[in-house]
């Protein structure tokens, strides 16, 4: 399965020459946050430029922001050797990630359409009676409101 972006797109993002061991981190970078893109678009498409432009942006920027900042850090200090990480990352610190607004783009891109969604069910064998609302007056005169309904008394 083809990359969505390449390493010399990469290349041009980044502020520096990068090295062999760095071009390797990049490659890995790139095969990860294509598979990554993949999934969260929940669908596969048959060649890397037939996705829409805007998932391979969404790929570059990750591995841009992977590249920056390879160990996910947040803190340095280079007097007592202090290092943090960044606890909004978690489990993704140090590797290729989307953030939560990407990932539902790229929901979105694939095809999802997020929302809430019902379906009527009944047990098997049997019959749905169909329901009779009561009408409640309205003050001002317009339509009646449903309210209440039962099989025996209309109120």
């Amino acid at each position: 399965m083809a990359d969505f972006a390449t390493l010399e797109e990469l290349k041009g993002r980044l502020d520096w020459t990068l090295d062999a061991d760095e071009e390797r981190i990049a490659t890995t970078a790139l095969e990860d946050a294509s598979d990554l893109a993949r999934l969260h678009a929940g669908r596969e498409w048959p060649e890397a430029t037939s996705a829409p432009r805007l998932v391979r942006t969404l790929v570059l920027k990750a591995c841009k922001r992977h590249m920056n900042n390879p160990a996910g850090y947040n803190q340095s200090r280079a007097g007592d050797e202090t290092l943090g990480w960044n606890e909004d990352q978690g489990e993704n610190a140090g590797t290729v990630y989307f953030s939560r607004e990407e990932i539902k783009l790229l929901a979105q891109l694939g095809g999802q359409r997020p929302g809430l969604y019902s379906a009527e069910i009944s047990a098997w064998n049997s019959r749905i009676r169909p329901v009779a609302a009561g009408l409640v007056p309205v003050d001002g005169g317009g339509d009646k409101f449903p309210l209440f309904s039962s099989d025996e008394h209309p109120w």
